[in-house]
């Protein structure tokens, strides 16, 4: 996936195709399997994702090198960070992309610290490469701003049943993306670990006899975060409109399920039928979105497109972590969304959009590297045409995303 590749060109549709898409595993359920099954190898795991992070993940996971490159995969530094930190006479550079060198993890090596990792910084103090000497972690009680990016917190999670007397973990303030957290219990319930999260202290209690877990294969539900942007599509689209989607449960453990109510104030109706969702759009239309995020911030970018390709105003808050992931994604959305026609507020927590009638058409969306931004304009080809940048980035969470596009009737070139 290179910066190279060439952009292409969405044209306007005037509808979509009614189709069945399967989305693929999702990254953030595969990655934290992959890490669990990499302590426990008899951990059977059925649909991983085939995203580029949860790629890396796994080729991190085998690799015999003593240096380690996860290229942008952010998810992957934050958990092989703690991973690598308790593999006892392991010594290993884990580096990344220059973004990647841009991006915090100093909370988190601090506290693998408190624990006894030996972890030193190769250039900046504070941010990757990190150089890490595994040795048994010792200490089992740990205080962590509860705000920062819940996957810290879940890297220290993850590696928790290993060590000798658990880990009690007190989370300090309002925590953000609580649901993340949530997930990540469940899995390690699934494989016999037993956790307690009451208020703000989380408790894992160490996995007697490890070795002898015998699990049934774990099946991996499709990505949440992926369909939201078929939820997108299905919120510009016309009255009418059905998409089905598959694999998905009504009693997910992944917190972007909460589409399913986001997209219900876009006249998007979510039906289950065994495994699959029918996204049906109805006559509803909202006036304005209110919607605080702290739980779902990897949904910020479809919202405000969808509201944009509505023209309708909202204000979203509880953003803060947009500011780290793989670009500013706050000053990113702006500068797009501001190309297109819009008027665009941000602070460092928020984003706010003023209703608007008028679509600019032909813009060229820069992506910033982020797969993000790329699937959340998207959409807006039922509006206007759009070109988009640098296309193969989608690779980092859903490499069929053009595939899939095209399934449901949209119709994309290269751009000159």
């Amino acid at each position: 996936m290179g910066e190279t590749s060439a952009d292409i060109k969405l044209e306007h549709v005037a509808e979509i195709v009614q189709a069945r898409i399967f989305i693929g595993g999702s990254k953030s359920e595969t990655n934290r399997l992959l890490l669990l099954q990499a302590l426990y190898p008899q951990l059977p795991l059925e649909n991983i994702s085939d995203s580029e992070d949860s790629l890396l993940m796994k080729k991190a996971l085998s690799a015999k090198d003593s240096v380690i490159d996860i290229h942008h995969a952010g998810t992957a530094m934050r958990f092989l960070t703690a991973y690598f930190a308790m593999q006892e006479n392991r010594e290993v550079v884990l580096t990344g992309s220059s973004r990647m060198k841009q991006r915090p993890i100093g909370i988190l090596v601090a506290a693998l610290k408190a624990l006894g990792a030996d972890i030193s910084y190769e250039e900046n103090v504070g941010y990757p490469p990190l150089r890490i000497k595994g040795k048994k972690l010792i200490g089992n009680q740990l205080s962590i701003p509860a705000n920062v990016s819940s996957q810290y917190i879940t890297a220290l999670l993850l590696i928790a049943p290993q060590l000798e007397n658990g880990l009690e973990l007190q989370l300090e303030g309002e925590i953000t993306s609580a649901p993340y957290l949530q997930m990540t219990l469940r899995l390690l319930n699934q494989i016999g670990v037993q956790t307690i999260f009451e208020n703000n202290l989380i408790q894992v209690f160490p996995l007697q006899q490890p070795s002898t877990i015998h699990h049934p294969p774990i099946k991996i539900e499709s990505d949440w975060t992926s369909v939201s942007y078929f939820y997108s599509i299905v919120a510009l689209s016309k009255p009418g409109t059905q998409l089905t989607l598959s694999s998905f449960h009504q009693n997910s453990l992944q917190g972007d399920s909460f589409l399913t109510e986001i997209y219900q104030s876009f006249g998007v109706q979510t039906q289950f039928d065994k495994n699959t969702i029918i996204l049906a759009k109805t006559h509803q239309q909202p006036t304005t979105i209110n919607q605080q995020l702290k739980d779902h911030p990897d949904l910020a970018q479809t919202i405000a497109v969808t509201c944009f390709g509505l023209g309708i105003g909202c204000q979203l808050t509880g953003l803060h972590t947009l500011k780290i992931k793989e670009t500013d994604r706050l000053k990113a959305l702006q500068n797009e969304l501001t190309k297109l026609g819009a008027e665009v507020t941000i602070t460092d927590d928020s984003l706010t959009l003023a209703a608007s009638t008028v679509i600019e058409p032909n813009q060229k969306i820069a992506t910033y590297n982020d797969h993000r931004m790329a699937m959340a304009f998207a959409p807006l080809a039922l509006k206007v045409p759009v070109e988009i940048e640098n296309p193969t980035v989608v690779c980092k969470s859903y490499p069929n995303f053009w595939n899939d596009l095209q399934k449901i009737g949209f119709q994309i070139s290269s751009s000159q």
